[in-house]
């Protein structure tokens, strides 16, 4: 993937599609003018920035130019615009795993769409634990789809370096900063934060807690208190998935809404019956079953142990994804129809040959706060 030109005016900033970093950082949906495509730039305000934050922003950078896999989301420019850093990357028109299950897919993705997802999350953690790092924020946010299906891995803000004086250390102890919106995916050993430490494993956790995000429709833990989260993990409470195996019979006759599933830990699913106009209830959302190689594979990922769980590499040769017999730039849009990538123009208004009406109107659907390109 090439470069683009590390220069303002090689761009027209389009929109505000976003806000983030402490309120400090604008996201705009942009063009590159030398060759019209659609870009996502990231501004940030230096001036207003603390030093920990540049610190923080340089260690991002520097990750972003050693990493080099077709998982992990290029950096396409950086450079400094007045008193802005700029950060572009391709706008990945899908948006991200999460803006699919929070949009079309709100009772979960089917398993064959996971699986193609997971593999390339998968692919780009192997990448990233033999460059000697951990990643800290998997979770649906950070996986972003462009239009021809591609899966990418982002959030390598949170990245964090295991080699120390050119050696790799066996465990690192530094608690992610600016980690709020990413505690339901960590694990139990980076959240006890005590003198043991955690490894790359911990990363396996994160993949565990985000196959059951994209399986349910939703992450498990989710509104618990920080507390009450902590100790649960610390207890050996282990979220599954939510199907006809792991749910009572008597609940799945029960129409619930989501609502109901407030932590995804298989508590009671108890909520307000409806029916169809025929007076009929409809089928419970998560009259389903998944395969066996799919409960092992969450199984094995959310080992309360960071020993007991594989490695991304081990994973990869997992039974789960025997049922991948294509590609993801092939297999992945099919698999999410109905949903569109929003560079698809064709309802554009005439006086908007660009179609850029269309594509900031399908904008709004999206989550674009909790993207970290």
């Amino acid at each position: 993937m090439s470069s683009f030109l590390p220069e303002g005016r090689c761009y027209e900033l389009l929109t505000i599609i976003g806000k983030g970093f402490e309120e400090l950082m604008t996201v705009n949906l942009a063009r590159y003018k030398p060759t019209g495509e659609h870009v996502t730039i990231r501004r940030i305000n230096l001036e207003a920035c603390t030093n920990e934050m540049v610190t923080f922003l340089q260690g991002e950078l520097h990750v972003s130019k050693l990493f080099n896999h077709p998982n992990i989301v290029p950096y396409r420019a950086t450079f400094i615009a007045d008193n802005e850093l700029w950060v572009v990357t391709s706008f990945m028109a899908y948006g991200s795993a999460k803006d699919l299950i929070c949009t079309q897919f709100t009772d979960g993705m089917n398993e064959l769409a996971i699986a193609y997802i997971l593999q390339g999350v998968l692919k780009a953690l192997d990448y990233i634990h033999h460059m000697g790092y951990v990643h800290r924020s998997v979770k649906a946010s950070h996986i972003l789809i462009s239009a021809d299906g591609k899966v990418y891995l982002s959030g390598l803000r949170s990245s964090l370096s295991m080699i120390n004086h050119g050696q790799r250390q066996r465990v690192v102890h530094d608690f992610p900063k600016y980690s709020i919106k990413v505690l339901p995916w960590l694990s139990p050993e980076v959240l006890q934060q005590n003198l043991q430490g955690y490894d790359a494993k911990s990363d396996i956790y994160s993949v565990g807690i985000t196959a059951c995000e994209l399986a349910n429709g939703h992450v498990p833990f989710k509104d618990m208190p920080a507390t009450q989260m902590l100790l649960e993990k610390l207890n050996g409470t282990v979220p599954c998935l939510l199907d006809t195996t792991t749910i009572p019979a008597e609940e799945l006759t029960m129409n619930t809404s989501r609502s109901g599933a407030n932590s995804g830990l298989n508590e009671s699913l108890a909520a307000s019956t409806t029916r169809n106009s025929n007076g009929d209830s409809p089928p419970h959302p998560y009259h389903r079953t998944f395969s066996p190689h799919f409960h092992h594979f969450v199984e094995q990922c959310l080992q309360r142990s960071p020993d007991l769980r594989p490695s991304a590499s081990t994973l990869l040769n997992h039974s789960f994804f025997k049922q991948i017999k294509r590609r993801a730039s092939e297999a992945l849009p099919e698999l999410l129809r109905p949903v569109t990538p929003i560079t698809n123009f064709e309802g554009s208004q005439p006086q908007d040959p660009s179609g850029i009406f269309g594509l900031v109107s399908s904008l709004d659907e999206l989550e674009m706060d909790d993207w970290e390109f």
